[in-house]
């Protein structure tokens, strides 16, 4: 009598969990279902270039702006500096103006005495030092006997008429003129002569007498 060993039936199948045999194997996404299409990723690049192209503009115009105003603050402070470098020059002109002009009246003294022949001793070395350091401020004297009267430059305090003269002309230095550089701080003070009334019409007439005798006289006939 032989054994069975105990089992399953051949007709007998194992037990099998409900949906096993329906399940299969998922395959995995593929990269084509998983990647953004092609036209949406060109269209954000675009627009990225647009943004960038963009603030680079702002960024040039900015910079621009600010290299204008830095051109206009230096041409600014250019000018301010030459403004105060020419009204220091002029306030310090106009100081040794006014300074020079409280010692005409004392170098008009020295003059006088020069011209009387009192100009000696220390008061002599006094007056030339005196006069020595005016001039090194630049203080030049002006006005000389014969010299055509300008009135930009001369006072006329006489007046007189002479044969001599062709023109107004300046016959004696009362008190010289004095300047510094352009600016006069007192004119020459002159005595003026004009030629006399008549003595140009003579001379014309002089004149054209000379050009008939140089060119052989009138013609005969």
């Amino acid at each position: 009598m032989t054994e069975e060993t105990p089992g399953f039936d051949e007709n007998e199948k194992p037990d099998v969990p409900s949906g096993a045999d329906d399940a299969e194997p998922k395959t995995a996404p593929s990269d084509k279902e998983g990647a953004a299409p092609a036209g949406d990723s060109a269209s954000a690049s675009s627009a990225g270039d647009v943004a960038l192209t963009a603030q680079l503009d702002q960024v040039r115009t900015a910079l621009s702006e600010r290299t204008a105003d830095l051109q206009r603050l230096q041409a600014e402070y250019q000018n301010y500096r030459r403004r105060v470098e020419r009204d220091r020059v002029t306030v310090k002109e106009i100081a040794v103006a006014n300074l020079l002009s409280e010692l005409l009246p004392v170098l008009d003294d020295v003059g006088r005495a020069r011209e009387h022949g009192e100009l000696v001793g220390g008061f002599k070395s006094v007056a030339e030092s005196l006069e020595t350091v005016v001039a090194k401020m630049g203080l030049q004297q002006f006005g000389k006997e014969g010299e055509p009267f300008d009135p930009t430059v001369h006072e006329a305090l006489m007046h007189s008429y002479a044969p001599d003269v062709t023109e107004t002309t300046c016959v004696a230095i009362l008190q010289p003129g004095y300047r510094i550089g352009e600016r006069t701080i007192r004119p020459a003070r002159v005595a003026v002569a004009e030629p006399q009334p008549g003595a140009q019409a003579k001379s014309d007439e002089a004149s054209e007498k000379d050009a008939e005798k140089d060119d052989g006289g009138p013609d005969e006939g």
